[in-house]
């Protein structure tokens, strides 16, 4: 009402609550519902107030405001000849979910994915590449970096020599020899490099057996600061499906001792948000 809105004892109620900090939507100018009057006062229509407090959500879940995150996504496909390739079953879903995360979370994100079936993330800057080669180029363009978050599952090996022309069966019931060569690790050389290395370098683990071992002798290796680790046994439908359970694999900083952070069984999505919630009380405290 607009005589209630002018009264001084309104006026000096709302001066003292804007400047505690209280954010107000309204009033809007329009005409009374009860009284029949018009002027300031009519209260905002109710997808205007859902609209403000979308807004300040967003700004107050801007903790990376200033960050350049870079994450690796996706499988590789790495050819044998022109029709065949060697690849694995990561959809790319938990990659492509952490950068959506740390782009609302107000981060300049770089994602490198894989080939995938799943839609680029909105307003995060993406490379697309196929093979390993091709990613640790785009990964070594992309630095620097303030976090960079490997959720890649790159193949371990690659054909030696890719064949020009479709191989084709010869009648001996004898398949063709393959000669394999190991490719590049991307994630040992972002956790090694002096010049380039980000302030908080994360790997992802990918294992069928012995989950926490193998993840810390990963963390070990690879020079990273966190590992992801998660179980990607056929049974539990983390390959290609939306929910994951991860463990996360830290130095502890006392005797190169690994400390791990059990979270339980979430959404992708959720996984992401909370790792993204985690790297920024982590790169504010460095």
């Amino acid at each position: 009402n607009p005589k209630m809105w002018s009264h001084p004892a309104t006026v000096r109620n709302v001066a003292t609550l804007r400047a505690d900090g209280v954010r107000f939507v309204g009033p809007a100018t329009g005409e009374m519902a009860e009284s029949g009057e018009a002027g300031i006062g009519r209260m905002a229509e109710p997808l205007e107030i859902a609209a403000a407090l979308a807004a300040m959500i967003g700004a107050a879940g801007q903790i990376l405001v200033g960050r350049h995150v870079l994450v690796t996504s996706g499988p590789t496909h790495e050819p044998i000849d022109p029709v065949r390739y060697l690849a694995n079953r990561s959809s790319g879903r938990q990659g492509h979910a952490i950068a959506a995360a740390a782009a609302a979370a107000g981060a300049r994100v770089t994602l490198v994915s894989g080939p995938v079936a799943i839609p680029d993330p909105a307003g995060v800057t993406v490379v697309h590449v196929e093979t390993a080669l091709e990613m640790q180029d785009a990964v070594a363009k992309a630095l620097p970096a303030d976090v960079a978050v490997m959720t890649a599952a790159v193949a371990d090996w690659r054909v030696a020599a890719e064949r020009p022309s479709k191989m084709k069966k010869d009648g001996s019931g004898k398949p063709p020899a393959l000669a394999l060569t190991e490719n590049p690790d991307i994630l040992a050389g972002i956790g090694h490099d002096r010049k380039l290395r980000p302030r908080l370098v994360i790997g992802f683990a990918a294992e069928t057996d012995d989950l926490i071992r193998h993840a810390g002798e990963k963390l070990k290796r690879k020079g990273a600061d966190w590992i992801v680790a998660n179980d990607v046994s056929p049974a539990g439908g983390v390959m290609g499906g939306t929910e994951n359970t991860v463990h996360i694999l830290s130095r502890d900083g006392s005797g190169g001792k690994v400390a791990v952070e059990d979270w339980p069984k979430l959404g992708k999505d959720a996984v992401a948000a909370r790792l993204v919630e985690r790297i920024a009380r982590a790169i504010g405290e460095k």
